[in-house]
């Protein structure tokens, strides 16, 4: 795949578990799951995601960590709370950002937003690696091959 490839991917993949956080947000509290509803609590970190996608270059290197992963879950953390904070939403007996929310929406962000980078990553790596040590070396057709070198044909034992 292209870096342009992996760029939308990853921002098909970020939106996509944003929204999948706040369905399950909706869903633990017994609040409908509307388009508009699920919209209204989606809309600040999502917002808080497209300045991070914007402002930390995320479609030239979409699968790191650092500081694409990083600055994507900060910054769709803060601004979405901030918006949701300025537009008072999820208000619990008076008090305008619950704690509890706060420390659930990091961590379940942070292993969205990051997660899934550090599982591709993994898995690219697994499979370059096994590319590396499968392929032929580069000018070296004959590496492998057992009618260039019948010794390293299986059940023929080298000497005989």
């Amino acid at each position: 795949m292209t870096d342009r490839t992996w760029g939308w991917l990853a921002a098909v993949i970020d939106v996509v578990l944003i929204v999948v956080f706040a369905l399950i947000g909706r869903s633990s509290h017994g609040e409908t799951n509307s388009i508009g509803a699920l919209w209204t609590t989606a809309y600040p970190f999502l917002a808080g995601w497209a300045i991070a996608y914007v402002t930390s270059g995320a479609w030239a290197r979409p699968l790191k960590t650092w500081p694409t992963g990083v600055v994507a879950w900060i910054l769709t953390v803060f601004v979405g709370m901030a918006i949701r904070v300025a537009t008072g939403q999820g208000v619990v007996d008076g008090n305008p950002l619950p704690i509890s929310f706060l420390i659930v929406a990091t961590v379940v962000l942070g292993i969205f937003l990051l997660g899934w980078r550090l599982v591709a990553r993994g898995v690219l790596r697994a499979v370059a690696a096994r590319r590396s040590t499968s392929a032929p070396a580069l000018g070296d057709p004959t590496k492998g091959d057992p009618a260039a070198d019948p010794s390293n044909s299986p059940g023929v034992t080298p000497g005989t």
